[in-house]
């Protein structure tokens, strides 16, 4: 998974988004040791104080915590983790109703247009 960033947003929220899907999908699956933030600001091409913000953020949500000698780890909490995705969901459907709203759609149809690209997709 490559690491991508938009000019919008600033670059270690991204961070923080793109580690939160790579923890959800099992990238980094609970328990594992993080890469060091030198290694990723160099995969990701940040400044590592950019990358140490990120981590610091996420530790602050629950999802990673640091064991003082042995650096960071993701969650065990398999909960949280769920939060974290039924959180993520949420926000991706958020702004897709208000995308289709713009294209004016309301809740029902834009739901109606999910619906047959579900069907179309499975014809395929």
């Amino acid at each position: 998974m490559s690491w991508e960033f938009q000019s919008d947003r600033p670059i270690y929220a991204q961070l923080m988004e793109q580690i939160k899907r790579r923890i959800i999908t099992g990238i980094y699956p609970p328990g594992e040791k993080m890469p060091s933030v030198r290694e990723l600001a160099a995969e990701a091409s940040v400044n590592p104080n950019t990358m140490q913000r990120a981590f610091a953020q996420l530790e602050q949500e629950g999802l990673l915590y640091t064991q003082r000698t042995s650096g960071r780890f993701v969650t065990e909490d398999q909960q949280r983790i769920l939060e974290m995705k039924t959180e993520m969901a949420d926000e991706l459907a958020k702004r897709f109703l208000e995308d289709m709203e713009q294209l004016g759609y309301n809740c029902r149809q834009a739901v109606e247009v999910l619906e047959r690209f579900e069907k179309e997709s499975e014809k395929l």
